[in-house]
């Protein structure tokens, strides 16, 4: 694990973040003394955007608009 000072992961944090995503774990140090460490989030798929639209799809399944359209609705949706 590399270290890193508060002053350098500020101004670098793009390209840390970059080598995090690659499965590095940086430690951030102040004053030479470790404070914290900025590793890979290990639910990152939880937030996975086809599994979200996936997960819409099933809940629209048996949904009907009954005789309502999309304009109707914003319509209603505004008073």
């Amino acid at each position: 694990m590399e270290e890193v000072g508060a002053y350098e992961a500020k101004t670098h944090l793009p390209k840390l973040l970059d080598r995090v995503l690659k499965g590095e774990k940086v430690v951030i140090t102040r004053h030479g003394v470790p404070v914290a460490i900025l590793a890979p989030y290990s639910d990152r798929n939880k937030y996975a955007s086809s599994k979200t639209i996936e997960q819409l799809k099933q809940f629209r399944k048996d949904k009907k608009l009954q005789g309502l359209n999309l304009k109707t609705l914003i319509e209603m949706g505004r008073d």
